[in-house]
């Protein structure tokens, strides 16, 4: 093999990463429903792009826990049922509890003031009760930072897979009355107590906020599943 067949150009991975992005957002913003079909050449007509780069995307994407392929039906917006999603805030529960005790002994000051500032993002982006454009982006970059700081590779890894998963079910929680502003008390307790630098108390605040979420999420799950056989 010569030097030449080694060479790369980023025009590829630039394009796919792109298509990838806008797949992930309009899923995760609610473009696309959970359960809903994935049609390759609808695709390609929305985004301009082809086929090779919409079944590229779709399959990162079914990785990342978001999209599932379905037999007869192709790539479908993967759908989070009751079971599913006790066992994912279960483990979540536990995974970030633990990064945010980690976060508090071991982040930097300048980590410590980033989650601050992703905190304040959050509020900034709240209106009186609905989720602002960019809030969703602003809390995962708080779990991101959250997660990077907690200095544990494997921590970060699984917590990212979950939150992958996850991501389904936040713009529907987020949207019921006052869980937005419920999440922003939660994520400020957690941010106050890294900012203490109290472990126990970040890790006690982490649990909370995630059993919180679990709650919501449940309770629209379970208005869901009433709704189909009704």
């Amino acid at each position: 093999m010569d030097d030449q067949n080694l060479q790369i150009t980023s025009q590829p991975t630039t394009l796919r990463r792109m298509v990838e992005d806008r797949l992930r957002t309009a899923i995760l913003r609610g473009r696309f429903q959970p359960g809903q079909r994935l049609v390759e050449r609808e695709l390609c007509e929305l985004i301009g792009v082809s086929r090779t780069s919409i079944r590229e995307a779709l399959r990162q994407l079914e990785a990342e826990g978001i999209v599932d392929t379905v037999s007869q039906r192709g790539p479908v917006v993967a759908v989070i049922d009751m079971e599913e999603a006790r066992q994912l805030y279960a483990v979540r529960a536990l995974l970030e509890g633990y990064a945010g005790k980690e976060f508090a002994r071991n982040a930097t000051d300048a980590e410590v003031e980033e989650l601050s500032e992703a905190v304040d993002a959050i509020k900034a982006d709240i209106g009186k009760d609905d989720i602002g454009p960019n809030m969703l982006g602003a809390k995962s970059r708080f779990y991101a930072v959250l997660m990077r700081g907690s200095r544990n590779i494997f921590i970060e890894k699984l917590l990212t897979i979950l939150h992958n998963r996850i991501m389904l079910l936040r713009l529907t929680t987020m949207n019921q009355p006052g869980r937005v502003h419920e999440s922003l008390a939660e994520i400020g307790e957690i941010r106050d107590a890294i900012a203490a630098r109290d472990p126990e108390r970040a890790e006690r605040a982490c649990i909370r906020h995630i059993e919180s979420a679990s709650i919501v999420a449940m309770r629209v799950l379970q208005k869901q599943e009433e709704q189909k056989h009704s």
